[in-house]
């Protein structure tokens, strides 16, 4: 048997690597029993035996079959760990002799079969020397013990999912969205982004994560309803069949969701370009229903919708819970609060207010799209807008870069697309900030940076734009003096949702009441 590392243990392909060298006819399992390929007759397998090399088998192997081989993970280790269940559930039972079938195993009794399966459980099996000696065909005997070599690369129900120990050990993260009671350790996390990420990249696909309120939709009670938005009820849809409208009545949550103008088109092109998940702070059963609205042939997201149920973080989202390296990764979320270790892989959304409750929990006293009965563009609306810069952050990503496809990271992308937005901008401030701070630390200047723009705190001739709230600032008659441009501070903001410079003339400065 091959010697390994004292330092690096072998993973769980390495491992079934040298088998197969060392065995060039190799064991093949059907039906719980064990075939060695030479034509004998066949032997029961160990339950510890057959669930090695099938869950072996789970994890992703840079195969150019498949264009997502997180998908598949999820698909078949989910399957697997269902049978895994049902093998645990199945030896409790049975060793609970003496016992009716309705009785339930306590505390002592399952411990007592932990212990049992962490006994090292070995793999037998004849191997062929190669070609032929005068003493005949020499049988060799290679017993591997699980306990001696098995890493734990991760653990269902406290129990590892290669050679069935009890894991103690907090390491690593949960990915209970993929299969509850999931957990991965760092090491195998690391390996499976390495995995998928080569896997995504030979199909040009990069990671795309949606948060769903104000994002991709917008929701309410129904009982939250004003007077005004009444006639919505006769107006959706039932959940059964999702047709193409976007307003649903979900009685059974006692909650009305309107799906944001050109989401179907931007799911379907963005699913050519990305491998999407849906990220929400909303509570998982929430979260599953939405995703069924939003993708009714599960098309898109497959199993990767992550809840606040699912989160490592409180309060927060982080991308730990991806399987998907950070460097390939965007974000598009409303709130950036909530990302505060990702900001870099963000895109911040403009908030779709369609509900007059929506308006109201963000403190806006103005009617809602619902009570104007009227509706984003879906043409020039914020989805459409930022479809056009995931296709060109896409194109530049994978086209445009001379470094290896490998070390490419997309930040570096969105921060360049970003700085192009307002390009040879060179902006001075008046009566925007308070003077007691420092204009520099304030958050439009810094969004002004990042869009590109030079921002100065005099005027001078190379100024080309004056952001004020007032036309009676001494700045700002500086401007109107010499045909400079004199908007509002609204050009900016609305500039860094769109991604794109804003016509000057529809961000007019008034002049305030006292002037």
């Amino acid at each position: 048997m091959a010697e390994w590392p004292a330092c690096k243990l072998p993973t769980t392909e390495a491992l079934l690597s040298t088998f197969t060298r060392r065995n060039p006819c190799p064991i093949f399992q059907i039906d719980g029993c064990v075939d060695t390929g030479h034509g004998q007759a066949r032997r029961p397998a160990s339950r510890a035996a057959r669930f090695h090399l099938s869950s072996s088998m789970c994890f992703p192997t840079d195969s150019p079959v498949h264009s997502s081989s997180s998908e598949d993970f999820t698909a078949l280790i989910d399957a697997e760990l269902d049978d895994f269940a049902a093998l645990i559930d199945a030896e409790l039972e049975a060793g609970s002799s003496g016992s009716s079938s309705d009785e339930r195993c306590n505390e002592e009794e399952v411990d007592d079969h932990r212990n049992k399966r962490r006994k090292t459980e070995k793999l037998e099996y004849q191997v062929e020397p190669q070609g032929s000696t005068s003493q005949g065909l020499i049988a060799e005997k290679l017993e591997v013990s699980l306990k001696d070599i098995c890493t734990h690369p991760g653990s269902f129900r406290q129990m590892c999912i290669i050679c069935g120990q009890r894991v103690d050990e907090e390491s690593g993260v949960t990915f209970g969205y993929i299969h509850k009671g999931l957990r991965l350790g760092n090491d195998e996390i690391v390996r499976l982004r390495s995995t998928d990420m080569k896997n995504l990249l030979r199909h040009k696909k990069l990671y795309l994560v949606l948060d769903l309120d104000h994002t991709l939709l917008n929701s309410t009670q129904l009982n939250h309803l004003t007077s005004e938005e009444e006639y919505l009820k006769a107006q959706s849809d039932s959940l059964q069949g999702v047709p193409e409208g976007g307003l649903f009545t979900l009685e059974f949550m006692h909650m009305m969701t309107k799906l944001r103008p050109f989401i179907r088109t931007f799911l379907k092109e963005a699913s050519k370009m990305f491998e999407m998940y849906i990220y929400t702070m909303g509570d998982r059963s929430y979260a599953l229903e939405m995703a069924k609205l939003l993708d009714p042939k599960k098309e898109y997201f497959s199993g990767r919708v992550i809840s606040r149920d699912d989160g490592t973080h409180r309060n927060q989202k982080a991308l730990d819970v991806i399987l998907g390296q950070e460097s390939a990764v965007l974000i598009l979320d409303d709130t950036e609060m909530v990302w505060t270790k990702h900001k870099d892989n963000m895109i911040l959304m403009e908030r779709y207010h369609f509900f007059a409750s929506s308006c109201r929990q963000f403190g806006f006293n103005c009617k809602s799209l619902s009570q104007l009965k009227t509706d984003e563009s879906a043409s020039y609306g914020a989805l459409a807008s930022v479809l056009k810069v995931l296709q060109q952050i896409h194109h530049i990503f994978f086209n445009e870069l001379d470094s290896d496809l490998a070390s490419r990271d997309v930040r570096q992308v969105l921060k360049r697309v970003r700085k192009e937005v307002l390009k040879d901008c060179k902006l001075v401030f008046s009566r925007v900030f308070p003077k007691k701070f420092q204009a520099e630390n304030n958050l439009l200047w810094k969004i002004a940076e990042q869009l590109g723009a030079t921002c100065l705190t005099g005027i001078s001739s190379s100024v080309t734009h004056v952001v004020s709230l007032d036309v009676g600032t001494e700045k700002s008659r500086w401007a109107m003096k010499i045909y400079k441009y004199l908007v509002h501070p609204r050009w900016i903001e609305t500039a860094n949702f769109f991604w794109q410079k804003q016509p000057e003339e529809n961000f007019p400065v008034s002049q305030t009441k006292n002037q």
